[in-house]
């Protein structure tokens, strides 16, 4: 063939008519298609409901499950928080034990016994704000989850299991308790 037999024959391909029937058959055979697919067996659909069903379920076992995680850690770091904060109170709490012995001794110099006063006064501040707290015992009912009983006393004044001498104060950091109070119980 030559090159000029080849243009003909593009030209002649080119002047050629569409046929309109073509296209109408695919229009005709598209809504067939399409109800074919929209409409698929019974059988079908409800494995395909069973498998959304548990995809669901998954779903929501796992969003649980990182809500629990994330409960779990936020509780784990307060904890911990919690744990090293009561452990650094306990470090001062020889401090404490003998400024109040130091306030416990008789002294001349006033001086001396305002200053040791007022570092009392400022560890119990710093104690107070960390959450710290004394853990009432003189006169109280002796309850072996605060109070460390070291000695009992017949004393028909106090009551029964009544705390009558505290020999050291206990501190708890919320519902724990750093150090428990040694104290004489009366019987």
């Amino acid at each position: 063939m030559s090159k000029q037999e080849k243009k003909q024959q593009e030209a002649a391909v080119e002047e050629r008519p569409v046929e309109e029937t073509a296209p109408q058959a695919e229009d005709q055979s598209l809504p067939q298609t399409e109800e074919a697919e929209a409409s698929p067996p019974p059988e079908e659909l409800e494995g395909l409901r069973k498998a959304l069903e548990e995809k669901e379920g998954q779903y929501l076992r796992l969003a649980a499950e990182y809500d629990n995680f994330r409960k779990r850690s936020q509780k784990e770091k307060e904890g911990l928080y919690q744990g090293a904060k009561s452990d650094a109170v306990a470090a001062f709490l020889p401090v404490y034990d003998n400024l109040e012995r130091a306030l416990k001794q008789e002294t001349a110099d006033e001086a001396y016994k305002k200053g040791v006063e007022m570092t009392m006064t400022g560890l119990k501040d710093i104690l107070s704000k960390l959450g710290v707290e004394e853990i009432p015992a003189l006169g109280q009912p002796f309850a072996p989850a605060l109070h460390n009983a070291v000695m009992h006393v017949e004393d028909e004044n106090a009551g029964e299991n009544t705390v009558v001498e505290v020999f050291q104060s206990g501190f708890r950091l919320g519902d724990k308790v750093i150090r428990f109070a040694m104290v004489k119980v009366a019987n």
